[in-house]
């Protein structure tokens, strides 16, 4: 049994660098005088790669959540022990915040700026498409989760790599990472006022997500010894007598 402390820094230290990678793999490229649309592509190879590592990382944790978004929907179902959503979520914000710190130290010489206001305005379409993206991030977890997959890392990874190239919006999915992206001057930046609209379209999906995945594709609740925590359900050991 993980201990709450353990989880906390789980989530903690895996919004951090699931920041870290989503907006220095923005300015990286930028810096390098990298055209948009090849920067969107090395931002969705290195956000994929970075997050399946973190999964394996910290799956056996704390479930590797990283997204406040997907707690709240998890924490209503059943798939994460009672009264620790608080905990996770307060853990994700302040490793969001510490990630967008961190990212902004380490291009110091370039632009000496550690924190700012995005003035990069959205659109009804890329709200829209939060809506669209969070949905299929909860829902493939939920079916990873009482599916009881082995490859949950691999296919949350390849599920947000290839969305963030396959909608308007880029995929923040996480209000966690929205929060971060509003005090970055990075090209992934998004205003306040959208961000807020983002995170509410982002909580709309993550709910729709959970009714589908639980009401129709995955009606039957986990035995609570069969519980496993998201992103990590180990095999069932059998053994031979």
């Amino acid at each position: 049994m993980k201990t709450l402390k353990q989880k906390f820094t789980a989530e903690l230290i895996g919004t951090m660098f699931l920041v870290i990678v989503a907006i220095a793999s923005t300015i990286l490229p930028m810096t390098l005088d990298v055209e948009l649309g090849v920067t969107v592509f090395v931002n969705a190879v290195a956000v994929a790669f970075v997050l399946f590592a973190l999964i394996e990382c910290m799956a056996p944790i704390s479930g590797a959540h990283f997204n406040p978004a997907v707690t709240l929907a998890l924490s209503r179902t059943g798939e994460m022990r009672k009264g620790e959503a608080p905990y996770y979520m307060m853990a994700q914000f302040l490793g969001a915040f510490l990630g967008l710190i961190t990212v902004h130290l380490m291009f110091w010489d370039t632009n000496p700026v550690l924190l700012t206001v995005s003035e990069n305005d959205m659109t009804f379409s890329q709200f829209f498409a939060e809506i669209v993206g969070t949905f299929i991030l909860v829902g493939v977890i939920y079916g990873c989760v009482r599916g009881k997959s082995n490859a949950t890392g691999m296919a949350v990874a390849f599920l947000v790599g290839g969305m963030l190239v396959s909608t308007v919006s880029t995929m923040f999915a996480n209000p966690a990472v929205t929060f971060a992206r509003m005090m970055t001057y990075a090209i992934c930046g998004i205003a306040p006022l959208s961000g807020i609209v983002f995170m509410a379209m982002e909580v709309i999906g993550a709910m729709l997500a959970m009714f589908v995945f639980t009401k129709v594709l995955y009606p039957s609740q986990l035995d609570k010894k069969d519980i496993c925590e998201p992103g990590y359900c180990p095999p069932k050991i059998i053994e031979v007598r």
